[in-house]
């Protein structure tokens, strides 16, 4: 005697499914249309520090002087990265602007 499928192989079921299908037609979706973005050239990195004030310096060769954007008008314009360092409690970050906008 065959054993009964038990993984939907009821017969009757299915042609009703594949009846409503062709009844309903397919629907046509439309493509998204993508645009590329910009190719944005981006200038050498550099060292920003945040302490936790949200005061942030960058280094100018010798000394660590008050850098005049914050870390978030950075990351509205360039990339930043978070280095996992800390140092004296302040936070490190690698800081690139676009070339153009420097």
């Amino acid at each position: 005697m065959v054993k009964k499928n038990q993984y939907g192989g009821g017969s009757g079921n299915r042609s009703a499914k594949r009846q409503a299908r062709t009844e309903r037609g397919a629907e046509v979706r439309e493509v998204p249309v993508y645009v590329r973005k910009e190719v944005v050239e981006y200038g050498k990195p550099f060292i920003v520090m945040e302490d936790s004030e949200k005061n942030t310096f960058a280094y100018d060769g010798s000394a660590w002087v008050p850098y005049g954007k914050s870390i978030a008008d950075c990351k509205a314009n360039g990339q930043v990265k978070a280095l996992p360092q800390k140092v004296n409690g302040k936070t490190r970050y690698e800081v690139r602007q676009p070339v153009a906008a420097r």
